[in-house]
């Protein structure tokens, strides 16, 4: 299997930058495909993630309504609507500044799989959900709005 690192450094080089603000990503390392939104103000998706190769990408937008945006994640494809366990993996951008955290809400969609949300190169600080779940505590974190920030599922053994 390809390290979450590399997959990182290779999505990062096969992209451009148009503006000095980074990108939200998902990169989808799960045996089984899940599906995705983005909600602020209004919802854009659903977005498919293929099984063990699916990634996401969305650059940050300060949301006029809402503020942030949230990107919510359930392995049900019509799961946003259904009630079924979600992942949030949310931002909010302000100026050179990117804050960003990750929540669950109906359930753990990802229990028993490692969860983490970092940056490329390492220099942004990092959430590690070990077994898919809140360890506690706050989750919210803030970095350069440059840098991308990416959100790996199942990340198992690659952290």
């Amino acid at each position: 299997m390809v390290s979450t690192k590399s997959t990182l450094l290779a999505l990062a080089a096969t992209l451009t930058t148009a503006s000095a603000a980074g990108n939200a990503r998902v990169i989808n390392h799960c045996p089984f495909p899940v599906t995705l939104w983005s909600v602020g103000g209004s919802i854009s998706g659903p977005s498919t993630l293929a099984a063990n190769t699916g990634t996401y990408s969305e650059p940050y937008v300060r949301d006029p309504t809402t503020g942030g945006k949230a990107i919510k994640i359930t392995r049900a494809p019509d799961g946003l609507y259904n009630g079924s366990p979600q992942l949030n993996f949310a931002y909010s951008l302000d100026g050179a500044t990117i804050w960003y955290d990750l929540s669950s809400v109906f359930g753990d969609v990802f229990a028993g799989k490692k969860l983490v949300v970092a940056d490329i190169a390492g220099t942004c600080p990092s959430i590690v959900w070990p077994t898919g779940t809140n360890p506690g505590g706050s989750q919210v974190k803030a970095c350069t709005s440059s840098k991308d920030i990416a959100l790996v599922l199942c990340a198992e053994g690659q952290w």
